[in-house]
């Protein structure tokens, strides 16, 4: 059975071994560690940070062990070191054989020696660094990557569209600051052939480990208003060739696999193929390449349409000579029948012209003749009308005489009558006014004389309040006025402290000089 553990305070000076300082643990552990691991050893870690000195031409990196967990779950991690002469030279090597610098994020096999130092504790002295495993790990992710995205349909998805024979306006996809991207605009604006391209910048981080996110970004707003462009165009604009695994990722990739509109690459690789160039429509080395090709394109679309308008003139004019052509044959056709036909038509006039003229003859003999009897008939009836016209004229001359005196008689009667009527009613209404006026003036006499009793009392009441409200009676009651410089003062605030002032009485003035002026408070 266990014992049961019990505190007891410690008596440091019961063992004859002295405590140590933390220097000499350190320089113990220090010891250890060289006697355990005195030779260099071969590992494979990420690089979790790297920050170089440059000042002393150190490098210090930060190394990490994630393991297989797919979380990313930190497993170790160590400080190490590179220093300035070694640094110089694996640094340049691994640049030039991977074609990226040492970064974070990069899988690197390396060769180290255990190093402990008493004030900065444990940590790795880089040897060596092995950059065909990096190369092997690099290739082995743009391998999941081409792989993730042919499974989800995005790796030929761009090409899928069509990039519009003459694509004008264009979404640009750089940094607003990169000279490539101001080469490309240059390009475009002074083409030899004068075309007009509207482009809108959506700016987005082209380099570092920010770059996916930013261009991603961009694509979606992109997207948002589509309809407004013919293609998008991505541009890196210079930079050096460390600065583009950026395009591998698989958020730029995925973003261009997604894009509603055919995508342009301009970035730069002179040689190697990105992911991005993989999954893009067109694929090009550069921002000026990219805006040469879409010159080109639209001279190319230019020349077509040129050429297409020749052939159109050559047909029209082959149809046009045909045309020509039938119609002078048809021309000719009708101008033969015609001809027959004008020939048969005036044997046919002859024939019917002859017949005419006899007929004409015997027409108008036979029209004379009976014109000659018409005529005759004509007088005859004529002398008979006029001759009983003259008749009826002397007849109704007489009837109209004596009905026009018995109507002027009946007339003159019946004027007198109504001169007779209207003398008699003017004089009726004539008196009719008289009277009503006579009336009304009475009664215009009454109400002036009654408005001037009215107005004289007013006026009399006026003159007695007037009277009484005069000031010399005012005075004769007790009533003073008091004045400054011949004004009358009705306020306290109109005085002050040695002004004159005069007061009049009602036998006499008196002057007096203002010493002090109370108010009253309101």
């Amino acid at each position: 059975m266990a014992q049961p553990f019990s505190m007891q305070p410690l008596n440091p000076f019961e063992d004859f071994q002295s405590p140590l300082t933390l220097f000499e643990l350190h320089q113990q552990i220090r010891e250890e560690l060289e006697l355990s691991f005195p030779d260099s050893y071969w590992v494979v870690a990420e690089i979790a940070q790297v920050n170089a000195d440059r000042s002393k031409g150190h490098c210090y990196l930060t190394l990490a062990d994630k393991g297989d967990n797919p979380r990313g779950q930190m497993l170790a991690q160590a400080r190490a070191t590179i220093w300035s002469a070694r640094y110089q030279m694996l640094g340049r090597y691994f640049q030039e054989k991977t074609g990226h610098p040492l970064k974070a994020g990069l899988k690197i096999l390396l060769q180290a020696k255990v190093r402990f130092h008493e004030l900065y504790g444990l940590s790795l002295d880089i040897q060596n660094i092995d950059p065909n495993y990096t190369i092997g790990d690099l290739a082995r992710q743009r391998q999941e990557t081409i792989k993730k995205l042919e499974a989800e349909g995005l790796l030929a998805a761009n090409r899928e569209h069509v990039l519009s024979q003459v694509p004008q306006r264009l979404a640009v996809v750089s940094s607003a600051t990169a000279a490539g991207y101001q080469d490309f605009i240059h390009q475009l604006q002074h083409n030899p052939f004068g075309y007009k391209f509207a482009t809108t910048l959506f700016p987005a981080l082209v380099q570092g480990n920010e770059a996916p996110a930013s261009v991603a970004r961009a694509m979606q707003l992109i997207t948002q208003y589509q309809h407004q462009f013919d293609a998008c165009i991505i541009i890196r604009g210079g930079g050096s060739q460390t600065d583009l695994s950026c395009f591998d990722d698989y958020a730029i990739a995925a973003a261009i696999g997604r894009s509603p509109l055919p995508v342009l690459t301009g970035i730069g690789h002179e040689r190697d193929e990105s992911i991005a160039d993989l999954v893009a429509h067109t694929r090009l080395k550069t921002p000026t390449a990219v805006a040469n090709f879409l010159v080109e394109r639209l001279r190319a679309s230019e020349e077509e349409a040129e050429s297409l308008m020749d052939s159109i003139r050559m047909f029209s004019a082959q149809l046009l000579k045909i045309a020509n052509e039938k119609l002078e044959r048809q021309s000719l056709k009708l101008s033969h029948n015609t001809n027959d036909f004008l020939q048969e038509a005036n044997a046919r006039l002859e024939q019917l012209s002859k017949g005419l003229l006899i007929k004409q003859k015997n027409y108008l003999e036979a029209q004379k003749h009976r014109t000659n009897n018409q005529e005759r008939d004509i007088r005859a009836t004529t002398k008979e009308q006029l001759h009983k016209q003259e008749k009826n004229m002397s007849h109704l001359t007489m009837c109209v005489e004596g009905k026009s005196q018995r109507y002027l008689h009946m007339k003159e009667h019946e004027l007198n009558t109504l001169v007779h009527c209207l003398e008699t009613e003017a004089k009726a209404g004539l008196k009719q006014v008289e009277i009503k006026f006579g009336g009304k003036s009475e009664q215009l006499k009454y109400l002036t004389r009654q408005k001037l009793q009215t107005q004289h009392h007013r006026l009399h009441l006026l003159d007695l309040s007037i009277k009484a409200n005069d000031p010399e009676k005012l005075l004769l009651k007790g009533y003073t006025l008091t004045l400054l410089n011949g004004k009358i003062i009705k306020s306290a605030g109109q005085l002050k402290q040695g002004d004159v002032v005069e007061t009049k009485l009602k036998d006499g003035i008196v002057h007096s000089m203002i010493v002090n002026v109370d108010k009253d408070d309101e």
